[in-house]
């Protein structure tokens, strides 16, 4: 059995910053995000009842470090759900840089969970499909619904996202450096929460962000919107910079892009900034400025336009007579 799945990353609005539960991935606080359209991520799932361990293959090259290790834990998990104990080989082709804050985790645990689901034979809604990717990432469980979703706090039943209503909106992506960051997301909200005399305020004022902006999006108010993302992401920022050792994600470009962007807001073009846990910046405006908005970023780094991306979604399912030793081998 085959299936092959596609799902594409997030950007957050209001950000995930922090687990109240890490074995579980259960966020400290709610949050708000927009699916992409761009940077898709096409993973299959091919059971191989004869292997003894899982296999992976990344963007070509056969994984055997800490990133398999991650993969494995994931599939004991739909094991255990399905009841079996085949053995998997997985090869997933990922276009979002891997490491570089623009949510590549998202995207490849969301294909990852709905091709294992399917190819394991288990017949999950989104919400569970959403609770499941969430094991993997944390910010994968976003990529299930896609468009503009809101993920939930709350215990393993309750803790998943949904689609909620939002005005027409774009992204703008300038890609300044798409490398692995130093310091992995996993550590620096590790050492935040344990060292950053900013994070209970990060906690309680989050929790308001997010409702004001599951407000505003349901108003259809993207001034509103913008300005709470920009708050947010900078917000986020100094509590992860308040950590000790400090961890600076933004660098001297990506502030520039920063200063851009009030800039153009100034000369009357709307638009907001945030970065995640990395030194690029994705730029919020609406649909019939992203063009404006690309261009005047030109020279910041790599752009790239975006609009509201779909659901992570099936795209092959199928039974198949190749062998998947030789599919491992030749990948």
């Amino acid at each position: 059995m085959t299936s092959t799945a596609v799902a594409h990353p997030n950007i957050a609005l209001v950000k995930y910053w922090g687990k109240a539960d890490a074995d579980l991935a259960l966020p400290a606080t709610g949050s708000v995000s927009m699916g992409l359209d761009v940077f898709p991520t096409t993973t299959s799932v091919t059971l191989a009842d004869q292997r003894e361990h899982d296999a992976f293959t990344l963007n070509g090259r056969v994984v055997d470090d800490g990133a398999l290790v991650r993969v494995e834990r994931f599939l004991d998990l739909v094991r255990e759900l399905a009841g079996s104990d085949a053995r998997a080989v997985v090869v997933s082709e990922n276009t979002v840089p891997t490491g570089a804050g623009l949510a590549s985790s998202a995207s490849g645990f969301a294909a990852l969970a709905v091709a294992a689901a399917d190819a394991y034979g288990l017949d999950l809604s989104p919400r569970d499909l959403s609770r499941l990717a969430r094991r993997g990432s944390g910010s994968a469980t976003r990529s299930i619904p896609g468009g503009v979703s809101v993920w939930h706090a709350g215990d393993d039943q309750a803790s998943f996202a949904e689609t909620v209503p939002a005005p027409p909106m774009a992204m703008v992506v300038v890609t300044i450096d798409d490398g692995p960051k130093e310091i992995g997301s996993r550590e620096a909200m590790r050492r935040t929460i344990a060292t950053s005399p900013f994070y209970p305020a990060w906690v309680s004022s989050t929790t308001v962000t997010v409702d004001d902006m599951l407000a505003a999006c349901a108003a259809g108010d993207f001034t509103r919107i913008g300005q709470l993302t920009e708050s947010n992401a900078l917000r986020m920022h100094a509590t992860i910079e308040g950590a000790f050792p400090p961890i600076r994600y933004l660098n001297s470009r990506s502030v520039a892009v920063f200063d851009a962007v009030a800039a153009m807001r100034g000369e009357g073009l709307e638009a907001y900034a945030t970065a995640d846990a990395g030194p690029n910046v994705v730029v919020l405006c609406r649909p019939e400025d992203r063009a404006r908005v690309a261009a005047a970023l030109d020279g910041f780094g790599a752009v790239i336009e975006s609009g509201t991306g779909p659901a992570a979604g099936l795209v092959r399912s199928e039974g198949t007579g190749e062998n998947p030793e030789a599919e491992e081998s030749t990948a």
